[in-house]
């Protein structure tokens, strides 16, 4: 919509509105023309008059000034923008009598906005920003003098342009998205980007950043504007570009309210299973000793599961983003800047940020520019001026889906320029941690003969140097083990792992870990059969109230089952051939058995609970008739020793009898029992592989959790585990993990120590004498007395009895005496004055 400008006033009409501008209180009448329109319409229409004979008046001074500071003159310049305000405040009570206003003060800014003083510049300014807010004019029709306003040197103008553009959308799309009218305005922000005026077009890459890091124009067409900008003709453009996409992870995000509480909550809270008979051993099975490193090795175990859990959650997070991500053509952007910074002579600080960027591409959208490699191997040196964040860009341009010969003389280069022999530690570490994140991403880069020269560094007397070879040999103990030498695999090894192919995709065919689910079912199957042997032990236990030779008759059939007839035939035993026909008829037995469960298995479910039902009954009449036998012998107790025999003997022959139907009957419930547990199982897994509650999500979760726990405490020796148990310290991330993952230059230096300088070990040493006090002497320290008297002191002014008193003076009367004897027949010398 074309811009209508101010009309042009002739002189007569300026001379006659000249009297209808009367002094007056302008905030008392803008409040009284808002309690009260319609009662001072007269006046209204005068100071319109009045305003727009002192615009014509303005223009015409400023058409005969020679310079734009005398433009105007103050007067003139003071009450004009007044009046601007004035009217603007009151325009929404009389929109037809003020439905030109907008059109006069833009007009204004549009032709003279340079010449205008700086006071009636904001004051218009003000105004039209007023009138735009009342929604009086659309912003659409004043973006473009917006911008136009920025640009012509005014600091205070700009920030109130710059201000009124951004927080306008931000209030248009706060309650929701207008499509129409953003993509309008993206429109002009877009022409004036894409302009090769350097001015209008940075204000234009200002907003778009703006808007874009408070997430209010978070669209596609806004990204790959600001990605566009990478190639403009300016390169001051194109330093903000490449900096905003490198910075913008670490820039403050003002307005991220979408984030809710539950999730952090869970972030901050991970879950950590572990089982009661494992923190139960760790604190009260074994000596003191013993139970202390378990506690510790249970602590260490609980931290690194929280760690693993934490790195896992802002890896899978969805609150990454990265405006590189939505590029439509990926692969254009980065050959034409991979171009760009091939012909271009900016200083080396641009170029690396040029080459970060190409380098993120490729990494995120897996691309193949093969001339990227050679352009990097030039610059692969020690001494290299920022030769990490070099390295860094190298790693995030490897993927799977990259030629291993591509990158093969780039890898080689780097190994025989940092690691060898006479290379100083700092340079071996960093290069061994660059060969580590190469072949977390390319594992077919590495050769045998090479990881185990490598590996070598292990015993290295640097710390750096040693801590990043044991990195490299933890890496291919998870993907590749038959690499490394029987001693480097450990315990926890996959000799089967292998790295794919080149081009090799894995191609998901069901949920992730609904197998835990069905080895859980298999689990709870297996319990079952569990209870149905308890069941089968409290009928056993139930059958020893039996007479003594029922109890040994049965004891002896259920310890060896198939071989029953053996132990029931006592009397033969002494024969050899007796018990060779006992086992053959018990392997006839046990074949028998083994047919009957075949049959059962092929019966329909209604045989099936029959036959059970009738083996039931049999049982139940086999107890009962043992138990009647068990009566009448205790009623024939009173007869003779043989008469006893004998009637033991009989019975015996009639339990034996049943010994057969009772181990039919036996195996027959049991498989039964097994075969309705496996089928129920295998209904369930069949029902769950189809459709997955929440609650079987749930579930995964949680069984996920305690396989994590498991596997922790195997790797730290707490429990024992199997043969296919991993390394629960280092878990191999996807693809997609480390291509959104930022390589992050420091990271290569881990552990390095750097020699400190003069003035920083000084620095040191000053820092450390600040909690000491001056130097005191041992001896003054405990001659200093800080309390009362000490023991020694107070035995001597102990009062001592009467009779060791008597002692006392008697002793030193003695001594005195003996003293003077001495003195007298001492010889002192013959005396010089004689």
């Amino acid at each position: 919509m074309p811009r209508k400008h101010a009309p042009a006033f002739t002189p007569e009409a300026a001379s006659a509105s000249a009297g209808a501008g009367q002094p007056h209180n302008l905030p008392v009448l803008q409040a009284k023309m808002k309690r009260d329109p319609e009662g001072y319409e007269e006046e209204l229409r005068q100071l319109h008059r009045h305003f727009e004979s002192s615009v014509f008046l303005f223009r015409q001074q400023a058409a005969l000034a020679t310079t734009s500071s005398s433009g105007g003159g103050g007067e003139v310049a003071k009450e004009l923008g007044d009046l601007a305000l004035f009217l603007a405040h009151v325009a929404p009570f009389y929109p037809d009598d003020l439905a030109d206003l907008p059109d006069q003060i833009g007009g204004l800014l549009d032709t003279n906005a340079r010449g205008l003083p700086p006071g009636l510049r904001t004051h218009l300014v003000q105004a039209l920003i007023l009138l735009v807010n009342r929604k009086i004019v659309d912003l659409e029709d004043t973006m473009e003098l917006f911008m136009e306003l920025q640009v012509i040197g005014d600091r205070a103008v700009k920030k109130l342009a710059f201000s009124h553009i951004v927080h306008s959308i931000r209030r248009m799309n706060q309650k929701h998205k207008n499509d129409t009218r953003n993509r309008k305005l993206q429109n002009i922000l877009f022409k004036f980007l894409q302009a090769e005026e350097e001015s209008r077009a940075k204000r234009a890459f200002t907003i778009l950043c703006d808007l874009h890091r408070r997430r209010v124009w978070f669209d596609e067409r806004t990204t790959n504007a600001i990605c566009d900008a990478c190639f403009h003709p300016s390169s001051r453009i194109m330093i903000a570009a490449v900096s905003f996409l490198l910075g913008y992870e670490n820039a403050e995000q003002e307005d991220d309210s979408d984030a809710s509480s539950s999730e952090d909550e869970a972030d901050q809270n991970p879950q950590i299973l572990l089982s009661k008979q494992d923190v139960y051993k760790a604190n009260h099975k074994g000596t003191a000793a013993s139970k202390k490193k378990k506690q510790a090795k249970l602590q260490r175990v609980i931290r690194s599961m929280k760690r693993q859990q934490r790195k896992s959650v802002e890896e899978a997070g969805s609150s990454y983003y990265s405006p590189l991500t939505y590029l439509k053509d990926a692969q254009g952007f980065a050959e034409k800047l991979f171009s760009r910074l091939q012909k271009c002579n900016e200083r080396f600080e641009v170029r690396m940020m040029m080459l970060k960027v190409i380098a993120r591409t490729i990494g995120l959208h897996h691309l193949v520019l093969l001339n990227f490699y050679p352009y990097l191997q030039r610059y692969v040196q020690p001494h290299q001026r920022d030769v990490t964040t070099l390295l860094a860009a190298a790693v995030q341009a490897c993927h799977d889906m990259v030629p291993p010969d591509a990158v093969e003389p780039l890898f080689k280069q780097i190994v025989n320029q940092f690691v060898h022999d006479k290379s100083r530690p700092e340079a071996i570490a960093v290069g061994l941690n660059v060969v580590r994140e190469i072949c977390m991403r390319m594992p077919l880069m590495m050769n045998e003969d090479l990881l185990q020269d490598l590996v070598l560094y292990k015993k290295s007397h640097e710390k750096a140097v040693s801590i990043a070879a044991r990195s490299l040999i933890t890496l291919f103990r998870e993907i590749c083990p038959s690499l490394l030498v029987k001693k480097d695999r450990g315990r926890p090894v996959d000799p089967k792992a292998r790295p794919k192919a080149f081009g090799e995709v894995t191609v998901a065919s069901d949920v992730p870990g609904a197998e835990l689910l069905d080895e859980n079912i298999s689990s709870e199957g297996k319990g079952s059969d569990d209870e149905s042997d308890a069941f089968d032990s409290d009928d056993e236990t139930a059958l020893q109230s039996a007479p003594p030779g029922i109890e040994e008759n049965m004891e002896g059939s259920d310890a060896n089952k198939p071989d029953a007839n053996e132990d029931t035939n006592k009397e033969d035993e002494a024969s050899d051939d007796g018990t060779d026909e006992g086992q053959d008829n018990s392997d006839n037995d046990s074949d028998d058995i083994d047919e009957e469960l075949d049959d059962d298995s092929d019966m329909d479910a209604d045989t099936d609970m029959s036959e059970d039902n009738d083996d039931d009954e049999e049982l139940k009449e086999s107890i009962n008739g043992s138990e009647d036998e068990g009566s009448d012998q205790d009623e024939d107790s009173d007869e003779g020793d043989k008469s006893n025999g004998s009637s033991s003997k009989v019975q015996k022959r009639k339990l034996s009898d049943y010994i057969g139907e009772l181990n039919a009957a036996d195996a027959s419930l049991r498989a039964l029992k097994r075969l309705a547990g496996a089928k129920k199982a295998h209904v369930s897994s069949d029902e769950t592989g189809k459709i997955l509650s929440d609650e079987d999500f749930k579930r995964i979760k949680e069984l996920k959790a305690k396989k994590e726990a498991k596997l922790a405490l195997a790797q730290h020796g707490l429990i024992k585990g199997g043969g296919d148990t991993k390394s629960a310290t280092f878990k191999m991330p996807s693809s997609d993990q480390l291509s959104r993952k930022c390589v992050d230059p420091l990271q290569l230096e881990a552990h390095i120590r750097r020699k400190m300088s003069k003035e920083e070990r000084l620095a040191m040493v000053k820092a450390g004498r600040e909690d000491r006090g001056a130097y005191v002497a041992r001896a003054a320290v405990k001659q200093k007395k800080t309390g009362g008297l000490s023991n020694k002191q107070k035995q001597h002014k102990k009062r001592m009895p009467l009779a060791a008193t008597r002692a006392k003076a008697a002793r030193s009367r003695q001594e005195k005496q003996q003293q003077r004897k001495r003195s007298g027949n001492q010889f002192r010398g013959r005396k010089a004055w004689k």
